[in-house]
């Protein structure tokens, strides 16, 4: 009884050639690569700051309101006045992100 194709072992050594092969050819790449992309700009900050964009751009109503509404119901006694310093020191975390960022940065020399 001969075994099928699919179900025999490979060949010894096989799957380090193949590996081999694979890291080749990404060092073939990454050595013609054309300097342009080698040191484009990295895809996560460009992606951080257009996220941050994006947030800026869909809380700024909504954190206009929860400071109204929450300021409103403190002072009507319906909501601890703590609650209501938590949202104006979440709002000015959120909209001072970048600028926060950039001092801390400062700070040690990035």
């Amino acid at each position: 009884m001969t075994a099928c194709p699919i179900h025999m072992p490979p060949p010894p050594g096989a799957g380090i050639r193949a590996r081999w092969a694979g890291w080749l050819l990404i060092a073939l790449l990454i050595a013609t690569a054309p300097a342009e992309v080698a040191w484009a700009g990295s895809p996560f900050a460009t992606g951080a700051n257009a996220t941050q964009q994006q947030l800026v751009a869909i809380l700024t109503p909504l954190a206009a309101v929860a400071v109204m509404v929450s300021g409103a119901m403190a002072w009507f006694g319906r909501l601890s006045w703590w609650w209501m310093v938590a949202v104006v020191i979440g709002t000015v975390l959120v909209f001072g992100g970048p600028q926060i960022v950039s001092w801390i940065r400062g700070l040690f020399g990035v």
